[in-house]
């Protein structure tokens, strides 16, 4: 029996910092406590007014907001990251999310809005996705 994914032989990605993955539909960026005193640290707030200003508690979990209208994400400005060093594990982990990974399907909708996936990126091995997963 062969337990490996079918992405066993890696995929092709390379962000090109497109911002696409942080806007268009309306969702949950979901933060750990760990994230938020690194963010609110590098933006010199604290935890408190960090809570205040750019959260939101959904099911008992902090998610990160968005913007009114179209869903960006908060941080989200020309197409950059604010807090890009310091950004939340699901945003680090982005395309390696198991939605995207469950069948070539998935992956190849993925890259219907990630100009990342696929096209003349370099290949990621197995084990750099794995890594990634577990960062």
């Amino acid at each position: 029996m062969n337990d490996s994914p079918w992405y066993a032989d890696g995929l092709r990605f390379k962000c090109t910092q497109c911002g696409q993955c942080c806007t268009g539909a309306p969702g949950y960026t979901w933060v750990s406590d760990e994230e938020i005193n690194a963010i609110a640290q590098y933006l010199s707030l604290s935890v408190e007014e960090f809570t205040k200003k750019y959260l939101r508690k959904v099911h008992g979990r902090w998610s990160l907001l968005e913007r009114s209208g179209n869903y960006d994400c908060i941080f989200l400005k020309d197409k950059k990251c604010e807090v890009y060093p310091v950004r939340p594990k699901q945003c680090r982990t982005f395309p390696w999310w198991a939605a995207n990974l469950h069948s070539p399907k998935d992956w190849e909708r993925a890259a219907q809005f990630c100009e990342g996936i696929n096209s003349d990126a370099p290949l990621v091995t197995l084990k750099t996705i794995k890594e990634s997963l577990q960062s």
